[in-house]
């Protein structure tokens, strides 16, 4: 499987001639979507979903209702090729298999209301196959052991000590950073000295600039 890291927290999947593209969000080009076959999204917010992108691409789009209501009312046209999904469904994703995973985005603040939030676990290639576990705007941990992570760097809602520990869990032995908006070089330095002074033997975190493979 192709991974390639695209702006902020969107990613881009390649297997087998399958282009699979996660959240395509403001800081993300329109070009990631060019020959997509499907487009999953975890949650409403804009860093992770922008209808001018959608709009620009045939593909289908498997998300959340909260998605599919605020695609209803500003991009129609995008909504009705909308498959809506739920916590725990298995999907057949453009030949891939998916889970989704998880129902609420991380507390930003206790007086805000709780988002909903979907992250997506996305294997190929069957029991040989590889396996990459993108969770949107939580840690929430898969519910199995997954190759690669895709883990949330920097957020209003995410300290850096919640983002070491979140890669611990999950155990991947790798951890792709994204959701990097947030921080400048520096700050992103930072997260990976920390990362690697704190991971144990055997779990790697790298950093890629949009447009890089991991």
């Amino acid at each position: 499987m192709r991974i390639t890291k695209h702006g902020h927290a969107c990613v881009r999947l390649e297997h087998d001639g399958t282009v699979l593209v996660v959240d395509p969000g403001v800081f993300t080009g329109a070009d990631v979507l060019v020959g997509a076959d499907a487009v999953l999204i975890t949650h409403e917010h804009a860093d992770h979903v922008h209808p001018d992108h959608l709009r620009g691409s045939e593909a289908p789009v498997w998300t959340i209702a909260a998605v599919e209501r605020r695609l209803r009312e500003e991009a129609p046209e995008v909504a009705a090729r909308v498959t809506v999904v739920r916590p725990g469904d298995r999907l057949d994703v453009a030949g891939l298999a998916v889970e989704v995973v998880g129902e609420k985005h991380a507390v930003i603040h206790p007086d805000y209301d709780r988002f909903d939030n979907s992250g997506y676990l996305v294997e190929a290639g069957g029991s040989d196959g590889r396996s990459v576990y993108h969770p949107g705007d939580a840690l929430t941990p898969p519910p199995r052991p997954v190759d690669v992570l895709l883990a949330p760097v920097s957020a209003p809602w995410l300290k850096v000590s919640e983002a070491v520990d979140f890669v611990r869990e999950v155990g991947a032995p790798v951890a792709l950073g994204i959701h990097d908006r947030v921080y400048s070089d520096v700050g992103l330095d930072m997260v990976a000295t920390h990362m690697a002074n704190l991971l144990p033997d055997g779990l790697a975190f790298e950093r890629r600039e949009p447009g890089q493979d991991l």
